[in-house]
């Protein structure tokens, strides 16, 4: 098996770890790194449960290579909150119930980040937009969205530029 030095930036610090060259993101995520908000749904890229931002960018997890990430900036759920603190997605989640089973949640979060990272006051459309790779079992999605649209209102007060809502890179 052959190894390579992966070295990233993973919520705000860098490292840099032997890994295999065909190792999943999700699997140096949880397995190396031990982060396990990530989360496995469909094993194929098709929910969206696993999803992760890659320089800002909702990124499927399941099917994309470490590797890919080599000299990038990876943020997972773990790294959204302060401390003990929620972030406003978080805290949207929370306040609007926009969670069930919990288990779809994480990559609901980061899709939506990668959303509210581009676009300070997105409207439902771009909301829809965002989260249109995201599968939830449990939920119509209303308490989502909702979920969302409230973090928007949460927003700072000094707006990054808006761009058009980012959909899910597959992989690289």
């Amino acid at each position: 098996m052959v190894k390579s030095i992966l070295g990233l930036t993973l919520n705000g610090r860098a490292r840099e770890d032997a890994v295999a060259d065909n190792m999943l993101l999700i699997d140096y995520i949880r397995e190396v790194c031990g982060l396990t908000g990530t989360k496995m749904g469909c094993d194929g890229g098709e929910c969206g449960a696993c999803t992760v931002l890659v320089d800002d960018r909702p990124r499927l997890s399941c099917i994309s290579l470490a590797a890919s990430c080599d000299s990038r900036r990876v943020d997972t759920v773990e790294g959204c909150g302060q401390g003990s603190r929620l972030s406003r997605l978080q805290k949207g989640f929370h306040e609007k119930l926009g969670s069930q089973c919990g288990y779809c949640t994480p990559g609901m979060i980061m899709a939506a980040e990668g959303l509210l990272r581009r676009t300070a006051r997105p409207s439902v459309a771009d909301i829809q937009q965002a989260l249109s790779g995201n599968i939830c079992r449990c939920t119509g999605y209303v308490k989502i969205i909702e979920a969302v649209s409230a973090a928007a209102e949460d927003a700072p007060t000094e707006e990054p530029p808006t761009e058009q809502a980012p959909s899910v890179e597959l992989a690289e």
